[in-house]
């Protein structure tokens, strides 16, 4: 059983460890997150609580029972009922469904939590799984993500209304 809940500090070793354990797989798909997080880990975790705490983001953990991370789900730069989704899962959990399944939740969230009526993903053209589970969650293409936003990879912006149940 694993439970989508909001990151908190004793959050931090898991976090750091999906991270760890994940990076290889992570970076086949999206830009390495580069050797200074990792350094940096605890400064650049307690940054994002702080975001967090201001409204400015919300950062979302899924849980395995056994307390170890199974993905992350985060909205970024709330802002005039709107936000960035993110997310990544484990490797051992892709391609199960984890990840189409909490992004829906967390559209669910977004809405009832944050008061939220439109999040955007970005995907790059060679991250077939995430063009996949954003449209499974109701998201629809709307036009070319500029590949500053994706780590130098051209991708495609999605858009999701809230208001619209999927």
């Amino acid at each position: 059983m694993s439970e989508l809940r909001r990151l908190q500090a004793g959050d931090a070793p898991a976090v750091l460890a999906f991270e760890l354990a994940n990076r290889a797989y992570f970076a086949a798909s999206v830009s390495d997150r580069g050797d200074e997080f990792f350094a940096r880990f605890t400064e650049r975790y307690d940054a994002l609580l702080a975001e967090q705490e201001a409204g400015v983001c919300a950062f979302y953990a899924l849980v395995a029972g056994d307390g170890s991370l199974l993905g992350r789900f985060n909205l970024y730069d709330l802002d005039d009922g709107a936000a960035e989704l993110g997310y990544r899962v484990a490797r051992h959990v892709a391609g199960r469904g984890v990840a189409t399944a909490n992004v829906r939740e967390l559209c669910r969230l977004a809405a009832a939590r944050h008061g939220l009526r439109t999040l955007r993903a970005a995907a790059g053209h060679g991250n077939a799984a995430s063009h996949r589970v954003l449209v499974k969650a109701g998201f629809v293409p709307v036009g070319p993500a500029d590949p500053a936003h994706l780590g130098g990879k051209s991708g495609t912006w999605y858009q999701r209304d809230l208001g619209l149940r999927r």
